[in-house]
């Protein structure tokens, strides 16, 4: 997923750090969203529970388009 967003390998020590890896998981989703075009409301979907079941696979199975790394 770092790759897919474009961001350094260090993330990965950014999300092994308790605490700091609530901030930077929630913008980590928050980028992958934002790297196949959707939006703020899209990141919720993400996020809340029960409905990443729904939202992850309308990303990978439905018709969102890889623009590339953040959506740049």
């Amino acid at each position: 997923m770092i790759e897919i967003v474009g961001k350094p390998i260090l993330w990965i020590v950014w999300l092994l750090i308790p605490g700091v890896n609530i901030i930077f998981a929630i913008w980590l989703i928050n980028l992958l969203a934002k790297s196949f075009g959707k939006g703020v409301g899209f990141t919720l979907g993400l996020l809340i529970p029960p409905f990443t079941f729904i939202f992850y696979p309308i990303l990978g199975l439905g018709d969102a388009k890889y623009e590339g790394p953040a959506g740049s």
